[in-house]
């Protein structure tokens, strides 16, 4: 399907947390709390239950309520839902994605089985028509992330497939530093299609190379950095482009030495709202740690980077 530019993906799209209580069970009652912060950040769509929404431990049941509660919530504001629906088990993404266009979600998304791989492109265009096609009002968006499924296709190629396979075809999650590819993706079709970027520390360079869109999870947090960012780009000003990148790459950085997952979650509980911990196999930081984490944090500059 051809997209128009309101119902593209553009700006930023934060890729939200679940909500766990200290003991691991869903905690969706802090959803409101995600949504308004985020709301409060000028960020108005979240694609929810993917990567940084640790899908793969959630259970099928809790997929489905995360889902629920996020139409609910985002219900009556100017929130975007778009769902993640992928799962190994190809008849549990296509009871998501079923369910994500009866609650009225604005998109789908789904990423390649990962343990049993598709070993074709015509495989895995048929993995993405097959989950698709229980959401056929839905437009979906294929999610590419080679480095966490280990499934690597050219994309333009997925593409040159997906248009005519997979009739609520919209676009792609691009989550690959590969920028030659990325372009590749832009110009297919002659740009037909939505390829919101996924990697937060290079959004400047895919930017510049006609990036519109982005999903990524420090825009939970730092999304303050990446608005001045676009905004510094729209009008020229490389300079300032290039400074709040690189304070996005020392978070980034920073996070990564904590364990990312866990330590993005202990941030957000910082600013007021707590997602409570990851769950394993993610690991989390002591709470010496996370004094640490705090200590290095403001030591940065961060809680001054974030004021809108």
């Amino acid at each position: 399907m051809k997209l128009s530019d309101s119902q593209r993906l553009r700006g930023l799209v934060a890729a939200t947390h679940t909500p766990f209580h200290a003991d691991g069970s869903l905690n969706l009652a802090i959803v409101e709390k995600q949504c308004a912060h985020l709301l409060g950040n000028g960020v108005t769509s979240v694609f929810i239950g993917g990567t940084t929404g640790e899908s793969s431990s959630l259970a099928l049941d809790e997929r489905r309520l995360l889902a629920k509660c996020w139409m609910e919530v985002a219900r009556g504001t100017a929130m975007r839902v778009i769902v993640h629906v992928g799962a190994n088990a190809l008849t549990d993404a296509r009871d998501l994605a079923a369910d994500a266009q009866q609650l009225g979600a604005h998109a789908i998304a789904a990423l390649s089985p990962s343990y049993f791989k598709p070993r074709s492109l015509d495989s895995l265009v048929a993995c993405a028509a097959d989950v698709s096609a229980a959401a056929p009002e839905t437009p979906f968006y294929f999610y590419d992330i080679p480095s966490m499924t280990g499934v690597s296709f050219p994309m333009c190629d997925f593409f040159a497939q997906a248009r005519d396979r997979i009739p609520m075809f919209a676009g792609l999650k691009f989550t690959n530093p590969d920028l030659m590819s990325f372009q590749l993706c832009l110009r297919a079709d002659g740009g037909a299609w939505d390829v919101p970027f996924g990697c937060d520390e290079f959004l400047l360079a895919a930017l510049a190379l006609g990036a519109t869109g982005a999903v990524g999870s420090t825009y939970n947090f730092a999304a303050p950095i990446y608005t001045r960012l676009i905004a510094a780009f729209g009008r020229g000003d490389l300079a300032v482009a290039r400074e709040e990148q690189f304070r996005s790459v020392q978070l980034v950085q920073l996070l990564a030495g904590f364990g990312f997952m866990g330590a993005a979650k202990a941030v957000m509980t910082m600013l007021g709202v707590d997602v409570g911990p990851a769950r394993l196999p993610n690991g989390n930081p002591t709470r010496e740690q996370i004094t640490k984490l705090r200590a290095d944090l403001e030591a940065m500059g961060f809680f001054e980077w974030i004021k809108n």
